[in-house]
């Protein structure tokens, strides 16, 4: 672990910054979240992007700051206000791919190589496969349809050496303009290809499945520099104080970049989108503050869930979907199935990359030798399926071990896919070339002697090492892009039994966590990353906070649940109309029970939509994009790319007219009846965030309630409350939850700001035990021997077994507590009872004086 050598932030505010939120807008709202008490505004990607975008992830230009944000004068004039409120700024920067944009030419490295080739001085900078087939041209597959259907669509200018389809523009090589059509685009250094040829024939690195964001080598020094360039200078500057490092797992290298990138900005606080699995550890040579906080967000939602109850939810849910177990029955099941489909169908192009360079390896091997393509391929696939992360690190010498023993396991299950054991040997091969695992001797004696005369078939001796170096870096990428796409985006969507669980870095098969593993998280991170991030709502969460607040408390009241249902009669199920589609049999279940879950933790109200009189983007409109948006991703009935619009439609009609219609009345009365619950899980999950070991991250809007689904909903431009924020701090008793929550941010951060020291790098974190019967439903835990956390879990089973009863918190020793809430105070050493401590709140915060 490298500990940042500038000061690391008491707690960062997430801005999406877009056309309809730029600098200038967030600089109106500086003065807000300065009282609010964050330290420093964390921004969304600045640089040059595709026009229009939402998110700034596109980025076509690393030398300016994007023009539609105000450009570098208007970032420049936010951070001085910043500033002047005593706030500073960490920016979002994406090292690992840029926009493959339309028109091309908004991306100016690449037109250059899409005009001159591999000759290009900017060839260097994307990750191209020249000899990937396409006669050494760049597969582009941007065509609507097949080449020979769209030939017509396609106009040369030669005056400006360009050839036109629709609204792209591509490069002419030159002294090609005057090439007759199909001679003309047989020259190019590119190939225009239909669009669906991306998934098995792009001979580019692109970013997990999107063919629009190309693979960049920032592993290059020179390409480092020019990528970085502009905001390195505008750390320099004093413009940015911190960084936030978009997809790491993409880069060849994560360590190299971040000890690059560590040096380069003098050690400035950067944490990394890293998402550790299960136990998994943040490689502790890293040179970062830690993670962006996903890992913490699994271990505070954990919190919240029952652990029988989940279970006894899941019960309810096989009863009501009768799921096959590969596709939503069972968690394992479905992540293997779904890993299956999208290594062999969405990446298909990665992994004939790494077979073709296995391929050239095994030529010049002399143990393993004799591979055919197909069992390298089966070998390469049977590996990837099985890793339980997102990617190994064979260059980082802190992971060795562990890698070694987890690419072990999944190598002896993945010799059993083969039929023929002398065959399964390719395993072998493909295990240690993932590893990075150098030729033995005998194999060194073959290359030497392959050198003195002919190339043998593989290659030359350095070709041999290359071609080793670049299988294991492209298996470690492609593993991560498979862990994303068939975790994240499809196993995810299959498997809703409990929504909540469903978020990135979680484990919907084991959605709870007690709360001696909450105490063993915090403790290890107080240890090893105290500047980590933390965060509960991001740009990427697939729903917010809030919204998996309320659906948690299902897990408490699993048959009420299953009751409500039941009354919403056969609203509840899909129509007949969509158990006419190709194989959706009578009805779909599944989508029904995602959908009135979904409407739950929206909180929809139960009213018709043609009555509501509600614009699009409006509750019923937004549950049934993000509907529609679940079944695509889960890929059974329905997908992006083959889409079946007749099914699509009735479920659509589905979703408007149950979930978020009449029928939705039982739904309603459910929510308005565990309000008290809701309350007191979004209240703990804010509490605990606020005060846990690493530096908070509230995502904009957060402070008050926020409702947010799968983006793009979640990335509708923020609403701020400073009139509200002004009221409580004049007195007034908050009057909602709204209220309520701002004001416990507002303390918990100003909190922070005061006294860094009480949670910072130095503070401790001890565990405060509840003694009694109820014990279970506490957690609690000092900062820094000064500051004191309480909350409420499962407030639901704690009310139905009873309450708190004579169940106590003794308060540390010395001096006297004061809740910052209530403006109590209390005795250090004494046993304060839960049902008093909590009586008017589900949480408490106190200071010892």
């Amino acid at each position: 672990m490298t500990q940042p050598s500038s000061p690391s932030p008491t707690a960062t505010y997430r801005l999406q910054l877009q056309p309809d939120f730029p600098f200038a807008a967030a600089e109106r709202a500086v003065p807000h979240l300065a009282s609010l008490g964050v330290s420093h505004l964390h921004l969304s990607p600045v640089l040059e992007s595709v026009p229009g975008s939402t998110h700034g992830y596109d980025v076509v230009d690393h030398s300016a700051v994007r023009a539609e944000l105000g450009g570098e004068r208007g970032l420049r004039a936010l951070a001085a206000t910043a500033r002047a409120h005593g706030l500073g700024l960490v920016v979002d920067i994406v090292p690992n791919h840029m926009s493959v944009p339309e028109p091309v030419a908004l991306n100016g490295p690449l037109w250059e190589v899409l005009r001159d080739g591999p000759a290009s001085p900017y060839a260097r900078w994307f990750d191209i496969d020249w000899d990937g087939g396409h006669g050494g041209r760049l597969l582009l597959p941007v065509l609507h349809g097949p080449l020979g259907d769209e030939a017509r669509h396609f106009r040369v200018d030669a005056e400006d050496g360009v050839l036109r389809y629709h609204a792209h523009a591509f490069p002419l090589r030159p002294g090609t303009e005057d090439l007759p059509l199909p001679r003309l685009l047989v020259a190019q250094w590119y190939r225009l290809a239909w669009w669906r040829l991306g998934r098995s024939e792009l001979n580019y690195r692109r970013f997990f499945t999107i063919s629009e964001l190309i693979g960049v080598r920032v592993e290059d020094p020179e390409v480092f520099a020019a990528t970085h360039d502009t905001a390195l200078r505008l750390v320099r500057d004093g413009v940015i104080d911190g960084l936030r490092i978009d997809h790491p797992d993409g880069l060849v290298d994560p360590s190299g970049y971040l000890d690059r990138l560590h040096k380069a900005t003098d050690g400035r606080w950067t944490v990394v989108e890293k998402i550790l699995s299960g136990d998994e550890r943040l490689p502790a040579s890293w040179a970062c503050a830690g993670t962006t906080g996903y890992d913490a967000l699994r271990h505070i939602d954990g919190l919240f869930v029952c652990p029988q109850g989940s279970g006894r939810l899941f019960s309810h849910y096989r009863d009501f979907v009768t799921p096959l177990a590969d596709e939503g029955g069972d968690w394992e099941e479905t992540v293997r199935r779904a890993a299956y489909e999208v290594v062999t169908h969405d990446l298909a192009a990665e992994v004939e990359r790494l077979v073709r360079t296995a391929a050239r390896i095994s030529a010049r091997d002399p143990r393993p030798g004799d591979h055919a393509p197909w069992a390298l391929r089966q070998a390469i696939r049977e590996l990837l399926v099985r890793l339980p992360v997102y990617r190994p690190y064979a260059a980082d010498a802190t992971q060795a071990v562990p890698d070694a023993a987890m690419l072990g396991r999944a190598a002896v299950r993945a010799r059993g896919a083969f039929r023929v054991p002398e065959e399964a040997r390719a395993v072998d091969l493909v295990h240690d070339l993932a590893l990075g695992r150098r030729p033995d001797e005998a194999e060194r004696e073959a290359q030497a002697v392959g050198s003195e005369g002919a190339a043998p078939e593989g290659g030359t001796p350095e070709r041999h090492e290359a071609d080793r170096a670049d299988f294991a870096a492209r298996f470690a990428q492609t593993a991560s892009a498979l862990r994303a796409k068939s975790v994240e985006d499809t196993a995810f969507y299959r498997y809703p039994v409990l929504l909540s669980a469903c978020e990135v870095g979680g484990d919907p098969g084991e959605p709870a966590r007690s709360p001696a593993a909450f105490h063993a998280y915090c403790a290890r991170i107080q240890r090893d990353w105290p500047a980590t991030a933390t965060v509960l709502s991001t740009h990427d969460t697939k729903r917010s906070a809030d919204v998996r607040a309320r659906i948690a408390v299902l897990s408490e009241c699993p048959d009420r649940w299953r009751d409500a249902l039941g009354a919403m009669g056969e609203a509840a199920v899909c129509g007949a109309a969509a158990g006419s589609m190709d194989g959706a049999g009578p009805a779909d279940p599944m989508v029904s029970w995602l959908a009135w879950q979904t409407a739950f933790g929206l909180g929809v109200p139960a009213e018709e939509p043609a009555a509501m009189g509600a614009p699009p983007g409006d509750g019923w409109g937004r549950v049934a994009d993000a509907v529609l948006k679940s079944v695509r991703e889960a890929g059974l009935r329905t997908s992006w790319t083959e889409r079946n619009a007749d099914y699509e439609e009735a479920v659509a009609e589905f979703v408007l007219g149950g979930p978020c219609g009449p029928p939705a009345a039982p739904l309603a009365a459910l929510g308005e009846e565990l309000a008290p619950f809701i309350r007191a899980n979004v209240l703990g999950a804010t509490l605990l965030h606020l005060t846990m070991p690493g530096v908070p991250d509230l995502y904009q809007g957060t402070e008050l309630g926020y409702a947010a689904l799968v983006d793009p909903d979640n990335r509708r431009p923020a609403r701020f409350r400073p009139e509200l924020l002004a009221e409580l701090d004049g007195g007034a008793a908050p009057r909602d939850l709204d209220g309520e929550k701002l004001r416990l941010t507002a303390a918990a951060l100003r909190l922070r700001r005061e006294h860094p020291e009480w949670f910072g790098a130095a503070a401790d974190y001890e565990p405060a035990e509840a003694e009694g019967p109820a014990a279970e439903h506490c957690v609690a835990f000092c900062r820094g021997g000064r500051v004191l956390t309480a909350v409420t879990r499962l407030s639901l089973r704690l009310v139905e077994t009873g309450g708190w009863w004579d169940t106590g918190l003794r308060l540390p020793s010395g001096g006297t507590w004061r809740e910052l809430l209530s403006g109590r105070e209390l005795p250090g050493g004494a046993v304060v009872g839960l049902s008093e401590l909590l009586e008017e709140s589900p949480v408490a915060l106190l200071v010892r004086e």
